[in-house]
């Protein structure tokens, strides 16, 4: 118990190390639509244009952290945006924070990319809310690759969320069950000069930063369509 509980404060204070050096915004956005670029130009290994034209909400969590000894926990902070009313356009990033854990045999440490397509509207109402837990309050499956939709299965289509991840260039579907998502208010205050929330940036016409400019026109781009 004592070991257990030592590796849990351990998992716990590189999580926040961790947080405490993703604190550039900015930066982040960029990588952000680094993301975004690379996730859709795969070709046959990217995320399905239907699918893309299809959601509500995307979250873009460059560079989320995965460590476990016995005790897992994974930390990533990122942004989503949805579709303005009437499909024309998407709205202003809104900071989100990832946070999970798990209990099993397990050892090492990776970073992958992770890009969430929230597909409908119950999905969007989940983030925007304060608090909700990926495959608990909202269900998830991992997302097909490809340009062939063919693969999907029903589990794929009834889910409110899919997610993808990169890792060492490689694309592929990523299971999320468990892990949290939040609005990360620090981050917000930080882009925007003035508290605010998840649910103000991503339902009403609030200005985006010059920051957002990059990674919002990749999205005009790339899925211009209204969500079905």
């Amino acid at each position: 118990m004592r070991i257990k509980i030592a590796v849990l404060t351990a998992v716990l204070a590189c999580g926040a190390g961790l947080q405490a050096k993703e604190d550039d915004p900015p930066k982040r956005l960029d990588a952000a639509a680094d993301l975004l670029a690379d996730m859709m130009k795969a070709s046959d290994k990217g995320v399905p244009q239907d699918l893309m034209n299809q959601s509500q909400c995307v979250v873009l969590i460059p560079g989320l952290k995965k460590g476990a000894f016995i005790i897992g926990a994974k930390f990533g902070r990122g942004f989503a945006f949805c579709r303005k009313a009437g499909g024309t356009g998407w709205t202003a990033p809104a900071a989100m924070r990832v946070e999970g854990g798990s209990v099993g045999f397990q050892i090492g440490a990776s970073e992958q990319d992770v890009l969430l397509l929230v597909r409908n509207e119950s999905g969007m109402k989940k983030l925007i809310s304060d608090k909700f837990t990926i495959g608990g309050e909202a269900t998830a499956a991992a997302g097909p690759v490809g340009r062939d939709l063919t693969a999907q299965t029903d589990a794929q289509l009834r889910a409110e969320i899919l997610s993808y991840s990169r890792s060492r260039g490689l694309f592929a579907g990523l299971s999320l069950q468990g892990a949290t998502m939040r609005g990360d208010d620090d981050v917000n205050k930080s882009l925007y000069g003035r508290e605010i929330t998840n649910k103000e940036i991503l339902t009403t016409a609030v200005p985006a930063p010059a920051a957002a400019a990059r990674v919002e026109t990749l999205l005009n781009k790339n899925s211009s369509r209204k969500a079905k």
